[in-house]
């Protein structure tokens, strides 16, 4: 009888346990849009899981977050940069149109597959979406940033590696739990 309710017990336990586990990645790493970042992904030629992670640092896929710089949407994009990804995609833009989840990972995954291929590297490309390519050129131009003028053996941006950090940390899950993205 005793082993039976220790038994039943566990077996309690772990449920609750497992629950709260799935809770807690919801909270952190949640998702949206797993269709729309399928077929960006395979649009614009990049993985998925690496839209997904950027839209979780960016704004964790808030449709209607606004940063005090003025970057708006899922993917956080500055309007005027939105503005030339439009343009540049032959799309019509209307920037409170960046405040429609589907829109703004659609230029911003633009966005981001551009930066990636601009800088022949995906880190790079991380660090430009951030800081901007202007910055990033800078630094490769600075010997005291990188040796080679292609790699960075330091990003002088605190907040920029600290982007990267997260971004690659939720690569980390998103690569491995969402495989169709």
């Amino acid at each position: 009888m005793r082993t039976t309710f220790s038994l039943i017990s566990l077996a309690a336990i772990a449920l609750v346990l497992t629950f709260c586990l799935h809770c807690f990645y919801s909270y952190f790493y949640p998702m949206k849009f797993s269709e729309q970042i399928s077929d960006y992904a395979q649009q614009f030629e990049i993985d998925g899981a690496l839209i997904a992670s950027v839209a979780n640092a960016e704004s964790g896929f808030n449709e209607t977050a606004k940063s005090s710089k003025g970057a708006i949407g899922v993917m956080q994009l500055m309007p005027s940069t939105a503005k030339w990804v439009a343009e540049r995609m032959g799309e019509q833009f209307q920037e409170e149109k960046l405040f429609d989840g589907e829109y703004s990972l659609k230029l911003g995954s633009f966005y981001l597959s551009y930066l990636i291929k601009s800088f022949d590297d995906e880190k790079l490309g991380l660090c430009a979406y951030n800081a901007g390519p202007t910055c990033v050129r800078s630094w490769l131009a600075n010997s005291k940033y990188s040796q080679d003028g292609k790699t960075l053996s330091v990003i002088p941006f605190t907040e920029t590696k600290q982007y990267i950090d997260k971004v690659y940390k939720n690569y980390n899950y998103y690569s491995k739990r969402y495989k169709a993205v």
